[in-house]
């Protein structure tokens, strides 16, 4: 007989993550922060008890039609806990997504990158979050300030950044003009650079701004933007008080243009029934078109076999190259080697909390205190400055909640350096394969850990702008923040893929046995499908706490997946199932399609009934 709590299928637990994910939409993109460490507030203190409270008006007043709400929250007469705080959403968002962001904001400032500041700044796409223990409102500030550019570069960059900057100086007398209660300070505008090519731009202000505070945030902004110009084919201003981008594709929502003249008189009420009649005609026929594109594309997607190594070689090559490139002028993003070197007391074993194929990883603290974890990769590694170069290329590009935060990288001589955030709790292999940090944990925490890393492949696989393939996911490269929050880490074995491209076929296999999936570790192909492989091996070594990787019955030859689908198809799903975990419900597994060892007979598996397929959630 079964056991009830196993009647819902694995298989179907990781669908439902991946469509409530994709139900709810994009996350709002992270883009960066500023923390001031010159003042911090202690753990349970007043000023803490403050924040927690802006930082909750502030979500509960997302919903503001304005897109804008500034609050203060504790007595003036004792100003050291008092905090001033606001939030203000792109001006292009419906209610809905202001929310979104602003709800996010609100709980990874102070989770995931300033913890005990008292000053705070952060940016995403959609909107910016600010608060202080100084009032700042209706004051106009254009520092801390940061400038960030699109990785890939223009034709005609002169010509380029005329137009750029003319047009967003057309807007600043649009948005400093825009006054009026309630009113947003915001604007945008189209241009064509080239027949076929558009130049997207927006300029925004606080509201609380006057007009000539906001005409002078948005001229400078424009002036530095274009000062610090170097070809990209995108750019922005991030400050405070203000900011402006442009890009070449739609960062925002185009409003259609209205029809010229005047309309007919004395047809006031019919008017607006025809005029509602033929709104909902139009949204009706773009969504059935929206909807045509997606499955025209998804059939295009599943009919594809063109793989090509060569070109998605010379793809990652170029995107590599701009990255170095890239990250060589931004000098807030580099690191010099001897503070690193100093940071973890000369790379001292002492300070060494992991190592890997391409190096080892050290534990460091900056000279402001703030702890990191430092990557060095080896001298003696032929593979060296390629990892190095993928690395950093796509974790510099991605921003995730679920993905390790890259925080600047280090080049002198041989040495190559990436530095990132600290995760004081390590990678998730030493919890599940170590019986006494393993029931430390309850089944609600695996599976919220779970959740994330399903969360940051959707995000890898489909909502990112580059499509990526891992290809070494394992429970070594998931690691654990403070809060147990997961993060993929380790991508150096990474492949980007183009926007229509389903699979690739390499001749260099890397990855790890055991978590691989079998038509990579025997012919070479992989795709989104690799990765979820591997997902689905990390659940099993989650409920069992056995490694699949060395993990082999003598008697039967058999893997730990295969050794789970014997047990569930003799009724002994409970054998396998560890025992700490026989309190909570547990969904039931699918049988696996494959499983890989390390070596076996072409007799054991045929490759020739493989199929790849896009995986869409329905």
């Amino acid at each position: 007989m079964g056991i009830p709590s196993f009647s819902v299928s694995m298989h179907l637990v990781l669908l439902s993550i991946l469509i409530s994910l994709s139900i709810r939409g994009e996350a709002a993109e992270y883009r960066y922060h500023i923390c001031s460490n010159q003042t911090t507030f202690s753990p349970n203190s007043t000023y803490q008890s403050n924040l927690n409270n802006l930082l909750s008006f502030l979500n509960t007043n997302s919903t503001r039609e304005a897109g804008f709400y500034n609050t203060t929250v504790g007595q003036t007469q004792i100003p050291e806990n008092t905090v001033y705080g606001l939030f203000l959403c792109r001006g292009d968002l419906a209610t809905i997504e202001c929310q979104d962001c602003v709800s996010t904001s609100t709980k990874e400032v102070v989770q995931l990158y300033c913890p005990e500041e008292k000053e705070a700044v952060i940016w995403y796409d959609e909107c910016m979050l600010r608060y202080s223990n100084r009032s700042f409102f209706s004051i106009m500030e254009d520092e801390p300030s940061k400038i960030l550019w699109n990785l890939l570069d223009i034709t005609e960059p002169n010509r380029f950044i005329q137009l750029a900057a003319k047009t967003l100086s057309d807007l600043v007398p649009l948005a400093a003009a825009n006054a009026s209660s309630g009113a947003k300070r915001f604007g945008t505008k189209e241009t064509k650079f080239t027949d076929s090519q558009t130049l997207y731009n927006l300029v925004q202000c606080l509201p609380d701004l006057s007009s000539f505070d906001c005409n002078r945030c948005l001229r400078e902004a424009i002036t530095n933007l274009s000062t610090a110009f170097g070809g990209k084919r995108g750019g922005r201003v991030l400050n405070p008080s203000c900011n402006v981008r442009y890009e070449v594709f739609a960062f925002y929502h185009v409003q259609a243009v209205p029809a010229p003249g005047p309309g007919p008189k004395g047809k006031g009420k019919s008017s607006k029934v025809i005029a509602i009649v033929i709104a909902v005609t139009i949204a009706s026929s773009v969504v059935l078109v929206i909807l045509l594109c997606c499955f025209r594309r998804r059939r295009a997607r599943m009919k594809s076999n063109d793989i090509n190594e060569e070109n998605s070689q010379k793809s990652d090559s170029l995107l590599n190259y701009h990255a170095a490139s890239e990250i060589t002028t931004i000098e807030s993003f580099q690191f010099d080697f001897g503070t690193i070197e100093v940071a973890t007391n000369k790379f001292s074993d002492d300070n060494k909390i992991g190592e890997g194929g391409f190096g080892k990883v050290y534990k460091g603290v900056l000279p402001e205190g703030k702890e990191v974890a430092v990557k060095r990769f080896s001298m003696k590694s032929l593979q060296g400055l390629e990892e190095f170069k993928n690395e950093v290329i796509l974790i510099a590009k991605l921003q995730h909640k679920n993905l390790v935060r890259l925080l600047g990288c280090g080049i002198e001589g041989e040495e190559k350096l990436l530095v990132y955030e600290f995760m004081p709790n390590k990678s998730l292999d030493n919890f599940i394969f170590d019986s006494k940090r393993r029931s430390q944990l309850d089944w609600k925490t695996y599976y919220s850990i779970i959740s994330g890393i399903a969360r940051g492949l959707l995000y890898l696989h489909e909502d990112s702008r580059l499509r990526i393939i891992h290809r070494d996911l394992k429970p070594s490269n998931v690691l654990l923040d403070h809060n147990m929050v997961a993060k993929i880490s380790d991508f150096g074995m990474a492949r980007i893929f183009s926007e229509n491209q389903n699979i690739a076929n390499t001749k260099r296999v890397v990855g790890t046995y055991g978590y691989m999936a079998p038509e990579y570790a025997m012919e070479g192909l992989f795709s989104v499908k690799s990765d979820v492989f591997s997902f689905g091996v990390i659940l099993l070594e989650i409920i069992s706490g056995k490694r699949s990787s060395g993990f082999y019955l003598t008697e039967h030859s058999q893997t730990l997946l295969a050794y789970a689908w014997r047990l569930w198809n003799e009724d002994k799903v409970i054998e396998f199932v560890d025992n700490f975990l026989m309190e909570s419900a547990l969904p039931e597994p699918k049988h696996p399609a494959f499983s890989v060892a390390k070596f076996m007979s072409t007799d054991e598996i045929s490759v020739n009934e493989l199929s790849i397929s896009t995986i869409v959630p329905k």
